[in-house]
């Protein structure tokens, strides 16, 4: 009895991992392979995660699978992925939303073997004293570093116009009644790469400045990318809430630097309004 107790345990532990690395149904061969990785946060998770979702699969190019819980993951449980999207804040600095070493160990080596990944709005905020998260990311919201006036309209520029995810866009292209992140801190000059920015207006701020920054205003990294290891990163900046993830100008760019950061290239079309 012990020993069919014991192989039921081992068969048990044998089709847990099978199922960690092989998703059910199997991936689509054809489709570039999605994990969202997602469920802790201070913006409401469960509107915006639907809409990375909707705006990546209505593209017909990509398969996206959703994971409410990464702690304990292992690099067993990425294999069958091409591209990583954050929507995760753990909650300033509290280890009990830390991932853990190994699955920490897993997200770096998916990157720096040659995958992708996109950060998202806050994710920039994430995982204070995790260095290589600060590294993939190019620039971080930390202590001090990071605020934005209240959600309002403004124009996106394109600085880099010959790069992959912006050839072919028109300049600027017109964010409505989102966040304009400023004043982060980031990884020294060369190692990320700028491709659009806005102009972060200080009079919008009033009252609320808590990071006073000299001059009526400066224009602030919006898009940019990193190249870590062999992989490629893609970061937005834009999409605070689940309405702003449905906006033309967020969903054809993040559709297309996620497009850029799976594979190195842009196949997709881009809609007539923001075209050239």
């Amino acid at each position: 009895m012990k020993l069919i107790t014991k192989f039921l345990i081992q068969l048990l532990a044998m089709t847990a991992g099978l199922a960690q690395a092989q998703p059910y149904p199997a991936p689509d061969p054809d489709k570039i392979q999605v994990l969202i990785i997602t469920g802790q946060h201070v913006h409401y998770w469960p509107d915006t995660t639907p809409g990375l979702k909707k705006a990546l699969e209505d593209t017909g190019l990509f398969e996206v699978r959703v994971t409410e819980e990464f702690r304990g993951a292992t690099a067993a449980t990425l294999e069958n992925y091409d591209l990583l999207v954050m929507n995760y804040y753990d909650r300033r600095q509290d280890p009990v939303y830390r991932w853990g070493e190994a699955a920490e160990a897993a997200v770096e080596d998916f990157v720096s073997g040659g995958k992708g990944v996109v950060m998202y709005h806050l994710a920039l905020g994430a995982f204070y004293h995790w260095d290589e998260w600060e590294k993939i990311s190019g620039g971080n919201w930390r202590d001090g570093r990071g605020h934005h006036s209240a959600q309002h309209d403004f124009d996106v520029d394109l600085i880099d116009r010959d790069h992959p995810v912006t050839r072919g866009l028109k300049t600027p292209l017109r964010m409505e009644d989102d966040e304009l992140y400023a004043n982060l801190i980031y990884q020294p000059e060369g190692s990320y790469h700028v491709l659009a920015t806005a102009y972060d207006d200080h009079s919008l701020y009033g009252d609320n400045v808590r990071q006073p920054i000299p001059g009526p205003g400066i224009h602030q990294p919006i898009l940019w990318t990193v190249d870590y290891g062999q992989g490629r990163v893609f970061v937005t900046t834009l999409g605070h809430d689940g309405e702003d993830v449905l906006h033309p100008t967020f969903v054809t760019t993040f559709t297309r630097g996620a497009e850029w950061a799976a594979t190195g290239e842009v196949t997709l079309a881009i809609p007539p309004a923001l075209a050239e």
